[in-house]
């Protein structure tokens, strides 16, 4: 049976409010979701930005580490370069593979839950989170760093634009996938295209033998005295992280869901492409960088002639920029900007991945089933507002410092990539352990040879995936853990813990409310109870929903603080001739929950196992103001009788005039007038019928 979704089906209360419907736009119904998907040339930009974003810092950090022994070690630069290429390779291959398998979306953490057990795969998860929020953190300080290397005179308000720079995605980011591809298309492929002539450009000259120069070229370096051993560490700290390009290379195995069909071919197409782009960008640049003689070091003042005291040191994106172009041409500042912009929308990748990972984590219980609804724009929003808040905490803690945030930064993802590429292997051979168990009619299938080529080939391809993560993570926890990386490994364990934690809660909670056909509650019984403080209209409202929901018996109860009131309420009752008896219940101690509490207690113990329905008005408003004002003390009496053996809570609204604010329209209408395209008629005020307010 289909039933048509129109905006006329949404309540007054459900209407989106102004604000929202600006920023993020109206909501989509369920059956757009098709709508979201991406095909490949919107899915580059979206999934691929963080690691092609990163060939901006990713040699600037590896050369910058070089040049803490010396001009004289940049020579080595290109073999640490080449020894990050063939990681990159390896790893998108091996990525080529985990998609194949495991296309559900849970990519890595899927993988080690489903063949190393639930602890590595809550750990991978883990560092997968923290790693996104160091995305998204190094990413948009990147992007404000090469901002200030243009325009240095803003330098002062660096954390304010990082944080205002977070807010923006997360704002784009929410009103939904298919308008966030749209938006970061352009910058993203701007900035493939204006790198790449650059680099084009750049080698041309050099063969032509007209060298580009760097602006720091003619600087000098204070290079720190060093055994044969730190200097091997030194190397081996440049490599770690030149690493830094291999990021967001997982973000494409947990978005695969977000494809068009057929989706496992799309994400691999769009990893490679990835790949392939990042690897030449990151070639181009390193070789251009070293060409140009670019010195960008990790302190400043370490540059002999550099005024350090006055002047931002320029990214290397700038410095290679002005080399090939000219400092302040139109293509230094299309590069400039191209580079800001993606490096910022690097983060969106962290948008995707996260909110996506976290709904998986939700399914199996690691993590608040919050994290597992779409909102308005069919997207997990939730899951990006909470990336949002912890990454400007992290930008404000740090001072949007590059230097300082790239210290913390991929240890989380080469956990995942180990323990990813590790689970992969196991899964390899248990296929190949199955196809062994075939008969031997069942092998010699067509279907069984490919099954069996394909196996032992991504056997192999994992295998070496796996060699290399886990010594890069050996060599990326050695160089980095006394410069900050310490701080991730105590993370990691922390929110793993809690999430096995969560799970542990919900494996509870599952238990304790299961359905059996023992269950039974034995009511014998069936009392509503009003509480009444005095006669009005939300009170004779309550009265009225009890009446018709036809109780077994009804009763007003009055918790008497004084005895005036009591009296006074009493002559009230009676003069107006109200269909059901008064109960005053004294109050010597001026409370009200444990008056109500105990009367409520001794009936059950008198008439038996009855069900009683606590009936309390509530006053509906349009102002937060007004909250403060109204129903505090129903909302502290309706969470002391939830704790009440056998009593239920209902709350009866009263809406006041403000609250057309909410509902766009006077809450009680006069006689005649219309609403929801019908008349109202009035209702008589005389007994047993009381008259109904507002919202009935």
């Amino acid at each position: 049976m289909s039933r048509a979704v129109t905006d006329e089906s949404r309540e007054p209360g459900e209407q989106t409010p102004m604000a929202k419907r600006i920023l993020i736009g109206e909501p989509l119904t369920s059956e757009k979701l098709d709508e979201q998907l991406l095909p490949k040339k919107m899915a580059l930009p979206i999934f691929a930005s963080d690691a092609l974003s990163s060939v901006a810092y990713a040699p600037q950090e590896l050369l910058m580490i070089l040049l803490i022994g010396g001009t004289a070690l940049l020579t080595l630069s290109p073999w640490v370069a080449a020894a990050v290429v063939v990681l990159l390779v390896v790893v998108v291959l091996s990525y080529r593979q985990l998609i194949k398998a495991y296309p559900s979306g849970g990519g890595d953490y899927e993988v080690a839950s489903k063949n190393l057990g639930e602890v590595p795969g809550v750990v991978v998860a883990a560092a997968l989170l923290v790693d996104y929020v160091l995305t998204v953190a190094v990413s948009v300080a990147s992007g404000v760093d090469n901002i200030i290397s243009a325009l240095p005179e803003i330098n002062d308000f660096r954390v304010e634009i990082a944080v205002g720079f977070v807010i923006l995605i997360v704002i784009v980011n929410l009103r939904g996938v298919r308008e966030a591809s749209s938006v970061f298309a352009i910058p993203t492929y701007l900035f493939i295209g204006s790198v790449g002539v650059m680099i084009v450009v750049g080698l041309a000259r050099t063969l032509f033998g007209d060298v580009p120069v760097a602006s720091s070229a003619n600087y000098d370096v204070q290079a720190e005295s060093m055994t044969q051993a730190a200097m091997i560490l030194l190397v081996l700290r440049a490599f770690s992280s030149g690493c830094s390009a291999l990021t967001g290379v997982e973000a494409v195995s947990n978005g695969v869901p977000a494809f068009r069909k057929p989706k496992i071919r799309n994400a691999q197409t769009t990893l490679t492409l990835m790949g392939g782009i990042a690897i030449a960008l990151f070639v181009g640049l390193t070789l251009l960088a070293l060409l140009s003689g670019v010195h960008y070091a990790e302190n400043p003042c370490n540059l002999i002639g550099f005024d350090c005291a006055n002047n931002p040191q320029p990214s290397l994106m700038a410095q290679v920029a002005a080399a090939t172009f000219g400092m302040n041409s139109i293509p230094f500042f299309i590069i400039q900007a191209a580079t800001a912009c993606v490096l910022l929308l690097a983060a969106n990748t962290a948008f995707n991945g996260f909110p996506l990972l976290g709904a998986v984590l939700a399914r199996d219980g690691y993590a608040p089933k919050a994290l597992n609804t779409r909102g308005d724009r069919l997207v997990y929003s939730n899951g990006m507002v909470i990336l949002g808040i912890v990454a400007i905490g992290v930008l404000i803690v740090y001072q949007a410092n590059l230097t300082t945030l790239i210290q913390l930064y991929i240890i989380g993802v080469f956990v995942s990539f180990s323990l990813g590429q590790i689970g992969m292997v196991k899964h390899w051979r248990r296929t190949l352990a199955g196809l062994r168990a075939l008969s031997p009619d069942a092998a010699r299938q067509q279907s069984a040879r490919y099954e069996r080529r394909s196996a032992i080939s991504g056997l192999w391809i994992n295998s070496l995936g796996a060699t290399f993560t886990v010594l890069v993570l050996l060599i990326v926890t050695i160089t980095k853990f006394t410069h900050g990386a310490w701080l991730v490994f105590i993370a990691i364990p922390i929110l793993a813990t809690l999430m096995l934690g969560v799970n542990r809660y919900y494996r509870d909670v599952e238990h304790e409310i299961r359905m059996d056909d023992t269950v039974h509650f034995g009511s014998s019984g069936d009392v509503a109870i009003i509480l009444v403080n005095r006669l009005q209209k939300p009170v004779v409202k309550a009265i009225d929903y009890a009446l018709a929901a036809k109780h077994d018996k009804t009763l007003a109860v009055h918790v008497a603080i004084s005895e005036e009131d009591a009296a006074g309420l009493q002559k009230e009752w009676a003069e107006h001739d109200m269909p059901i008896p008064l109960v005053i219940i004294e109050s010597p101690y001026r409370t009200y929950t444990s008056p109500v509490t105990s009367f409520i207690k001794s009936y059950r113990e008198k008439h038996g196992s009855a069900v009683v329905t606590v009936y309390l008005p509530q006053f509906i408003v349009g102002h937060w103001w007004e909250s403060i004002l109204h129903n505090r003390r129903s909302r502290r009496l309706a969470q002391q009788l939830m704790l009440v053996h056998g009593v239920s809570i209902t709350l009866v609204p009263w809406l006041l005039d403000s609250s057309e604010v909410i509902y766009g329209r006077r809450s009680r209408p006069l006689p005649g007038q219309q609403r929801g395209g019908q008349p109202v008629a009035e209702v008589p005020a005389h007994r047993p019928k009381a008259p109904r307010g507002s919202g009935s």
